[in-house]
């Protein structure tokens, strides 16, 4: 039996074969030409390498995900769609190296000529997409919305919001499931004082990524700027009745309210850290409840939010 499959190898059997084609991303490879198509190739960027069969139904649903994401990687990954009913020696080789390939659908991913790793049965686009990253990273490599997401955070540190806004869109339009996508937008649009743009953007968001993280942080953010700004419109009421009575927690609440939308988060902490310490259980512990609102909002690795979680920590496990 000739060898089909060896990765030490630099040339495919019977003379030198160069690797795909730049804009030959999606291909049916067979056992031919799997040297040239897989082990060549993926020593310039991953190959994927889908192995199906005719009568696999999951194969079916698989095989259009996985083109949609090695299409969204803009060449940065390839595809390769290998019948397993029409090279079972390729399959048999395979096998005695050590791959599986009695179900199908099995994807394998090849990184510098060796096998990186693998997946058996039809997952969602999400998890697909997360194997690509994860191929890419083993490669010295991201995803072009990676490169997206990183400039466009750049943009919004610097102040620009409307650089922002239009690289976070053409990531949320490249990418419709990326949550980080549809935060970022909803921030620059908060940003550039169009919240009700932002609260568009929020309702837009895909259902299965309306509880994450990032989505329900920049909500929360949403609604403390437009409970914040009426709080703002009676911060002298709140200290002349805090004034009057120390101990008036809804006046308290309020205030934290105000002046987080004022920008000073370590003051709204400590006026919440204050009405816990004198009341933790005032209706339902509503100043609790209100801090840890605030740190969704800001993010959990925010150093306000770090440092509100030691002083809230301090007070309750003392």
């Amino acid at each position: 039996m000739d060898v089909i499959f060896d990765p030490t190898r630099q040339t495919a059997p019977g003379g030198t074969a160069a690797p795909a084609a730049a804009g030959d991303l999606i291909k049916d490879g067979d056992q031919r030409t799997f040297m040239a198509d897989v082990i060549q190739a993926s020593r310039e960027v991953p190959v994927l390498v889908d192995f199906w069969a005719t009568w696999c139904g999951p194969c079916k649903t698989l095989t259009p995900t996985l083109e949609k994401v090695v299409r969204g990687a803009q060449g940065r990954v390839r595809l390769v769609k290998i019948d397993i009913d029409k090279n079972r020696q390729l399959v048999q080789q395979l096998g005695q190296m050590g791959l599986p390939l009695q179900s199908v659908p099995t994807v394998v991913g090849f990184v510098q000529g060796q096998i990186a790793d693998l997946f058996q049965g039809a997952l969602p686009e999400g998890e697909v997409k997360k194997f690509v990253e994860n191929l890419l990273k083993m490669g010295g490599g991201t995803m072009p919305g990676a490169d997206i997401l990183a400039e466009a955070k750049a943009a919004a540190e610097a102040g620009d919001h409307r650089g922002a806004l239009e690289l976070f869109a053409a990531l949320a339009q490249a990418e419709p499931e990326n949550p980080e996508a549809f935060a970022g937008l909803a921030r620059a649009l908060m940003n550039l004082d169009e919240e009700e743009q932002a609260g568009q953007v929020l309702e837009s968001v895909p259902a299965k990524l309306k509880d994450h993280a990032e989505i329900a942080s920049v909500r929360s953010a949403l609604q403390l700027a437009i409970e914040g700004r009426a709080a703002r419109e009676k911060l002298g009421e709140f200290e002349r009745r805090l004034a009057a009575d120390a101990d008036d927690h809804a006046a308290r609440i309020e205030l934290a309210v105000a002046l987080n939308a004022m920008g000073e988060r370590a003051q709204a902490v400590d006026a919440l850290v204050e009405a816990i310490r004198r009341d933790r259980a005032w209706n339902e512990e509503a100043a609790r409840k209100q801090l840890l609102k605030f740190f969704e909002a800001w993010g959990f690795d925010d150093p306000a939010t770090l440092a509100g979680r030691r002083k809230l920590s301090t007070l309750l496990f003392r």
